[in-house]
């Protein structure tokens, strides 16, 4: 069961590596990151409306925590989604995937905040761990040679705080209600969402256009069966494994990057991305020790 739980999230992580890579090339052909992140959503609303019409009777249920939560992860994937595709198209899909999984240190630092955690010497060093690693992957060390643009790196870490808010607002979600019936409420919001800021005109378009193949794939792969591999395989394993397992998404998109969009990372890029990677999984597995 174990190592089903692994294989799923694996999965779920190698799509949203592909998913990113998808954004990149319909951004190339000139498409606003807005209106990919509204298909991304939608055709993933899609997917999780027939999953929870499937057994209707087992999924409904009335709660008004279950609304609150699910619309608050809704509000937290919308703003994942658009913040991460405005970032591949500032900076590179590697860099936009990387600031993505600082999310356990805003976690962390709203805990503070919130004094749900105690802050420990040990939890700050990892905080100034992720904030050094931020500095080698984006340049900001030496404003003569900064790699990734302001906009760039602003909109990455807006995704990581984003999926962290997804994350805490879904957590919460399950423990009322069933995945299918917190998916398709969240991503309900999610459209709602995105319906008002995306260019509707383009939006529209996108139905005639010979990318909609592109569009329909980016919704299925990055949202619709990806997320459903990861609802269930999180069942079946650790969090700290499941955390681990879902960085293969950084190295799929990384790799698709490079070889498919012609991205290119220095040195002290990668370097930057193993302190982050190393620190947020040291981080991952204290915490649940």
């Amino acid at each position: 069961m174990k190592f089903a739980g692994i294989g799923l999230i694996l999965l779920a992580a190698i799509c949203w590596g592909i998913s990113g890579g998808i954004g990149g090339i319909l951004m190339n052909k000139g498409w606003d990151p807005i209106v990919i992140s509204l298909y991304r959503g939608a055709v993933g609303f899609i997917c999780f409306l027939t999953w929870f019409l499937l057994r209707f009777k087992q999924n409904w249920i009335v709660s008004k925590q279950l609304f609150m939560w699910s619309i608050l992860a809704g509000i937290g994937v919308a703003g994942n989604f658009t913040f991460y595709f405005l970032s591949i198209e500032a900076s590179s899909v590697a860099v936009a995937a990387t600031l993505m999984y600082t999310a356990p240190v805003f976690v962390l630092l709203i805990a503070f905040l919130l004094r749900i955690e105690r802050s420990s010497w040990f939890k700050w060093g990892c905080v100034v761990g992720v904030l050094i690693g931020i500095s080698l992957l984006t340049g900001v060390y030496n404003p003569e040679t900064v790699s990734v643009n302001f906009l760039g790196a602003a909109t990455g870490l807006g995704a990581g705080l984003c999926y962290a808010l997804f994350i805490f607002g879904f957590k919460n979600a399950s423990y009322i209600g069933k995945p299918p019936a917190t998916l398709t409420i969240s991503f309900f919001t999610f459209c709602l969402i995105l319906l008002f800021l995306a260019d509707n005109e383009e939006a529209a378009n996108v139905i005639t256009s010979g990318d909609l193949g592109w569009f329909l794939l980016l919704g299925i792969v990055g949202a619709g069966i990806s997320f459903i591999f990861y609802v269930i395989g999180i069942r079946k394993v650790a969090p700290t494994t499941a955390w681990m397992v879902a960085m293969v998404e950084l190295v799929t998109a990384s790799l698709f990057g490079v070889f498919l969009l012609g991205d290119h990372l220095t040195l002290i890029e990668l370097l930057g991305m193993f302190v982050i990677l190393l620190t947020i999984t040291v981080l991952t597995v204290k915490k649940v020790k």
